[in-house]
């Protein structure tokens, strides 16, 4: 099987562009996931970001993460569970509100740190959808405004620790689904492997990459390009050694008013506008995916089209804007 492709953006500045923006393209119709590297982001924040997660880890969710596993049962299963993950997770909101200074037990430089840490990833995955627009052949920013909304993104982070597992054949880190959002940009442990991507019906590994950002699109991306795009299962494997695997999802999202549909320019001839994805409001998507985030994504795309002639009914111009 080919390589998982990882990608210099810094090549994006100089006689490699053209060929760089096909490895990305390459990338985004094969294999839903790429990653980064050179991508802008100071390596020492990244750095600081990685130790003072970790240090967060130990110092404030391990015993409580040892104590659930305890009161769950999971210490002493015998069969495969569906139903729950082998993580320990909180999440921060950065748009359209921040929550960061109202999140328990963080100490304020991290808080401080967060913030900045934010900042990057969100102007980074701002260039990226301007970069996939250009791929797409749509206007610079189309894919930022229909995120927008009326008025912002739904920016936000999940931190996860995926501690050592005494019974990885038994439990996921984090089961199999597809991202329900917009571009999801991961910043991963680079020492502990786990997270892995559904490739023509073969589990590959993504593989750890000091100081890279792990890129994937969610299932918007694959509404807005007709599928041209498609989001992709993934899941994570838990593991026996180590330390334990850190995760820093980053997820930029429609804003929850935003409607979603595919853009005109990439609907193709008129015989084949029957196959077209639905249009739909961002969070009544939402309201779905929460129910059933481990199911296919089809039945999901199916049940939006059911509500389009709601949607058709009550949204005005915004929805072919």
């Amino acid at each position: 099987m080919e390589s998982f492709p990882i990608i210099n953006l810094e090549k994006l500045n100089g006689e490699e562009r053209g060929l760089t923006m096909e490895k990305i393209k390459d990338a985004c119709e094969n294999w839903g996931f790429f990653e980064c590297v050179n991508h802008g982001i100071p390596h020492e924040l990244l750095d600081r970001v990685e130790k003072m997660t970790k240090e967060h880890y130990k110092k404030c969710m391990e015993d409580r993460f040892k104590e659930s596993i305890k009161n769950r049962g999971l210490d002493s299963v015998r069969s495969e569970v569906n139903d729950v993950d082998w993580e320990s997770t909180f999440y921060l909101k950065h748009l359209p509100a921040s929550n960061i200074s109202l999140v328990p037990d963080l100490d304020d430089d991290y808080r401080t740190l967060m913030k900045e840490f934010a900042g990057k990833i969100e102007m980074l995955s701002e260039e990226l959808l301007d970069l996939l627009c250009e791929n797409l052949g749509l206007e610079k920013g189309y894919l930022k405004k229909v995120f927008y909304g009326s008025k912002s993104p739904t920016f936000g982070t999940k931190v996860s620790n995926y501690p050592p597992c005494p019974k990885p054949d038994l439990i996921k880190g984090l089961r199999a689904h597809t991202d329900a959002g917009g571009i999801i940009l991961l910043f991963q442990d680079d020492k502990v492997s786990g997270l892995q991507l559904l490739k023509d019906g073969e589990w590959v590994d993504v593989p750890p990459v000091k100081h890279s950002i792990v890129v994937n699109l969610g299932d918007q991306l694959e509404v807005i390009t007709n599928g041209k795009y498609k989001s992709v299962e993934h899941r994570v494997i838990a593991q026996t050694d180590g330390e334990g695997r850190m995760s820093i999802a980053s997820f930029y999202n429609p804003g929850s008013d935003s409607v979603i549909f595919p853009a005109p320019e990439l609907i193709g001839k008129e015989n084949e506008k029957k196959d077209n994805y639905p249009k739909f409001v961002f969070e009544d998507y939402m309201k779905l995916y929460s129910a059933v985030k481990f199911q296919a994504k089809e039945p999901r795309f199916e049940a939006m089209k059911a509500m389009e002639t709601t949607v058709a009914n009550n949204v005005g111009p915004l929805a072919t804007a």
